[in-house]
C-alpha cells in the first residue's frame, strides 16, 4: 500500500518527508478515490484543473518513482528558501505541506496533498519569477505591464523537465542585477544580526575637513564600518575622511563635495534595516521588468535622475536627467516601451492640461501673454489672439491647440527622442540648463529631460550613420523640424529604484523621491515579507 520513507533535507535543519505509493499495486477503489480527491482539489483553479484532466489525474508528486520524489523534494527546498527572494516564506506554507504529506494515510489524503503540492508551486512559480503584485494597484504612477507566465505552462513544464531542481532555480529573474541584489540582501542581514554600522553621528550640524571632536570620531568610525575608508585613529576631518565622504556621498546619489552636511549625515545614519527594505523592494521591481541583458537598451532611473544607454549589459553612455515634480500630476510614471525615432528641431505640441491649467489664466489677464506660443484651431488655422475672448472660455470647453515653433527657447530644447506611449512621455533637451546642477532633479511636468541631448543623439545615431555628429549638425543647423528613424528601435525602461548594483564598486542607494518604494514595502510587509538577520 503506502510506504513513507523519510529523507534527509539540503542544509537548513529539517526533514523532508517523501511518500512513494505504487497505484497500479492498490486496490481500484484506491485509485479512483485518489483521482476523485484531486478532481474535487483542483475544481477551483482552472489552470490546475485542466491540467490534472489532461494526464488522466496521474500524480506529479506523490507517485512512486524518483523524479517524484525529486519534484517534493526540490519544491520543500525553494518552499523553505523563499525569503531569501524576500518573498514572505508563510505564503507557500511548506510546513503545512509536510505536515499534510506526514499525515495522509489513505488515497484521498494523498491527492488531497497532491494538488496542495501544485498550487503551492503555481503561487510560489508565478511570485518568485515575475512578482506577487500588480504594480499598479500599489501606485498609479507605476503603470509598468508586468509579463506573466501562463500559470498551466508552467505546471505543465515543470511536469516534464527532467530536473526539477534546475527548473524551480531558473524561475528567478536571471539578471546579474538581480543576483548582485541578493548578495547585498545577504550582506545587509548580516549586518543587521551584528549590530549594524554602530553608534548614530549625533546632532545635525555639519561637519567639514578641519573639524575634531567626538562627532569627527563617531563619523570616522561609521564610515569606516560601512567599508568606505580604511582603519584610522585620526579625530581631524582631514583628507582621508573628506575622500571617504566623498565617496559615500557618490554611492547615495549626493553631491560629492566632501562636507558631511545635515543631509549627507541623515544618509551615514541610516540603518542598515533601511537599505534592507529597498534592496528587497529592488528585488521585487526586478521580477516585474522584463530585460533582455544584451543588445541595446535605455535606461532611466527616476530616483537617480540618470538616463543610460546599455550595450549587452554594460553602461555606454550616461547623462543626468531631469524628471517629473513631486506632484500628482507630473510624477514621471514607470513603464518600458520602445524608442523609434527622434526630432531635430521639434515643435511643443503643448498638452492640453498645461494650456488650459497654466495658460489659459495667463491669457485670460493678458491676451498677449506667452507670445512665442501659436494658437490652432480643430482644422489647424493659426489663430488671431486679436479676435478671441479669452474670458469665454474655461479648461472645460477651450477649442485651441497650443504649439511653440522650433527654436533655441523652445520647451523641449532642440531635439527630442519619441517612444509613442499613451502617458506621452518621452526624452528631449531643454532650454532650462541650470537645473542639472541640482542634487534632486525632480521639477519638470513628467517628460525627461537629457542634460547632454545632443551626445545622446550621437551615440543613437552611431549604429547607422558614418559620421552621427556631422549627420545631426546638418539637419539641426536647418532650423526645420526633422524625423530621424531609428534603423534598429530600442527598448526603453523607464525604472524606479533606491537600490542598484554596478558591477564594480559600492552599491548604490537613493531617496524615495515620490514615495513608490514605501507603498511596496507596506503591501510586502502585508503579505508577511519580513526582515531577517542572520550570522551565516
Amino acid at each position: 500500500m503506502f510506504r513513507i520513507l523519510w529523507l534527509k533535507s539540503f542544509s537548513i535543519p529539517a526533514v523532508i518527508l517523501a511518500m512513494t505509493v505504487s497505484l497500479s499495486a492498490v486496490p481500484a477503489q484506491a485509485v479512483t478515490a485518489f483521482k476523485q480527491a484531486v478532481a474535487e482539489a483542483a475544481a477551483h483553479d482552472a489552470d490546475a484543473a485542466a491540467f490534472y484532466r489532461d494526464r488522466k489525474y496521474a500524480p506529479v508528486w506523490t507517485g512512486e518513482g524518483a523524479l517524484d520524489k525529486a519534484r517534493r523534494k526540490a519544491l520543500i527546498e525553494a518552499l523553505s528558501r523563499a525569503e531569501d527572494h524576500a518573498l514572505p516564506g508563510a505564503r507557500y506554507e511548506a510546513g503545512q505541506l509536510l505536515s499534510e504529506m506526514s499525515t495522509a494515510r489513505s488515497a484521498r489524503a494523498l491527492g488531497l496533498v497532491e494538488v496542495a503540492l501544485t498550487e503551492a508551486f503555481l503561487t510560489y512559480a508565478r511570485d518568485v519569477s515575475s512578482g506577487m503584485f500588480v504594480p499598479s494597484d500599489i501606485d498609479s504612477g507605476m503603470v509598468r505591464e508586468v509579463v506573466r507566465r501562463d500559470r498551466g505552462e508552467l505546471i505543465r513544464s515543470f511536469a516534464a523537465s527532467p530536473d526539477p531542481r534546475e527548473f524551480l532555480r531558473s524561475l528567478p529573474p536571471q539578471s546579474p542585477e538581480y543576483l548582485r541584489l541578493m548578495k547585498e540582501k545577504l550582506r545587509l542581514e548580516r549586518l543587521v544580526a551584528t549590530g549594524g554600522w554602530g553608534a548614530e553621528v549625533p546632532g545635525s550640524a555639519k561637519l567639514a575637513p578641519g573639524d575634531s571632536g567626538p562627532r569627527v570620531v563617531i563619523l570616522r568610525n561609521r564610515l569606516i564600518e560601512m567599508g568606505f575608508m580604511g582603519r584610522s585613529a585620526t579625530a581631524i576631518y582631514d583628507r582621508e575622511i573628506e575622500r571617504a565622504v566623498q565617496a559615500f556621498q557618490l554611492a547615495h546619489g549626493l553631491t560629492a563635495d566632501g562636507v558631511a552636511s545635515k543631509s549627507t549625515i541623515d544618509e551615514i545614519n541610516r540603518p542598515p534595516e533601511y537599505r534592507l527594505k529597498s534592496v528587497m523592494v529592488a528585488m521585487e521591481r526586478e521580477r516585474w521588468l522584463s530585460r533582455a541583458n544584451e543588445g541595446r537598451e535605455i535606461s532611466v532611473n527616476l530616483t537617480d535622475f540618470t538616463a543610460k544607454i546599455y550595450d549587452d549589459g554594460k553602461v555606454t553612455f550616461r547623462t543626468r536627467s531631469v524628471v517629473g515634480k513631486n506632484q500628482s500630476d507630473r510624477r514621471t510614471p514607470e513603464f518600458s516601451d520602445t524608442m523609434e525615432h527622434m526630432v531635430i528641431n521639434p515643435t511643443w505640441n503643448v498638452p492640453r492640461s498645461i494650456a488650459t491649467k497654466e495658460y489659459l489664466p495667463m491669457l485670460k489677464r493678458n491676451p498677449n501673454a506667452v507670445s512665442y506660443m501659436r494658437l490652432v484651431d480643430a482644422r489647424g488655422r493659426t489663430v488671431n489672439r486679436a479676435n478671441v475672448d479669452f474670458a469665454n472660455y474655461s479648461a472645460r470647453n477651450f477649442p485651441f491647440d497650443m504649439k511653440q515653433p522650433p527654436s533655441n527657447s523652445n520647451a523641449l530644447g532642440l531635439v527630442k527622442f519619441m517612444f509613442p506611449n499613451k502617458y506621452n512621455i518621452y526624452l528631449h533637451d531643454t532650454p532650462e540648463k541650470r537645473l542639472f546642477n541640482q542634487e534632486v532633479r525632480a521639477f519638470s511636468h513628467g517628460c525627461i529631460r537629457l542634460q547632454e541631448p545632443f551626445q545622446f543623439a550621437y551615440a543613437l545615431l552611431a549604429r547607422q550613420v558614418e559620421n552621427p555628429k556631422e549627420f545631426f549638425q546638418e539637419r539641426l543647423k536647418t532650423k526645420r523640424e526633422t524625423q530621424v528613424d531609428l534603423e534598429q528601435p530600442i527598448p526603453v525602461h523607464i525604472i524606479y529604484r533606491t537600490a542598484y548594483t554596478q558591477a564594480k564598486g559600492p552599491v548604490q542607494y537613493r531617496r524615495d523621491v515620490y514615495g513608490r518604494d514605501a507603498k511596496i514595502w507596506k503591501a510586502m510587509a502585508n503579505e508577511g515579507v519580513v526582515l531577517r538577520s542572520h550570522q551565516g
